[in-house]
């Protein structure tokens, strides 16, 4: 369908972007990549590890790495970390390389997929949920000014929505 760009997932964490990004690919016959794994592939210890030794910063600074390099590979579907879009350098490469998906959840949606994940080290803090409510306002702004289609998960199955990405997409490249 669109062959010529990367399909490119933006949300916050537990918006979904991994799990519908593998079975996007797989229905659009492209290759999946998450940014997320690929740090952790290429550094051999968990983001909570990388977060503990380096810093969100110097986690940042890995992401940016990571994500200029995927983005030299052929069309892709590719999931991002929740944080991605902090960067203004981030948002510029994924708008000129890629249609780009915004996978929006409530607070209320992401807290129950995420609340008892220990694998999100920006949650390790005294109130969580306030935690993901202040990321969430902080972020939409962002995920929405990159986004070409925004969807709302809601509580659709995974297997819905790829198919309403799907023809979204089919239409986007109708339009373009």
């Amino acid at each position: 369908m669109i062959a010529d760009k990367h399909i490119i997932l933006v949300g916050l964490m537990g918006s979904g972007k991994s799990t519908v990004g593998k079975l996007l690919a797989r229905q659009m016959h492209l290759p999946f990549h998450d940014s997320d794994q690929e740090i952790v592939r290429r550094t051999g210890v968990t983001i909570p590890m990388i977060f503990e030794v380096e810093g969100e910063a110097g986690f940042r600074r890995r992401e940016e790495q990571v994500l200029a390099e995927l983005l030299q590979r052929e069309p892709q579907v590719l999931a991002t970390g929740g944080g991605i879009v902090l960067s203004e350098m981030n948002r510029a490469l994924i708008r000129e390389h890629g249609t780009v998906l915004y996978l929006r959840a409530t607070v209320d949606e992401l807290w129950q997929r995420t609340r008892h994940d220990k694998n999100r080290p920006l949650l390790q803090v005294d109130d969580p949920r306030q935690r993901l409510q202040q990321l969430f306002t902080d972020r939409d702004p962002l995920y929405r000014e990159v986004a070409d289609i925004t969807v709302d998960t809601g509580r659709q199955s995974v297997q819905s929505l790829v198919h309403q990405l799907v023809r979204q997409l089919g239409r986007q490249k109708v339009s373009s």
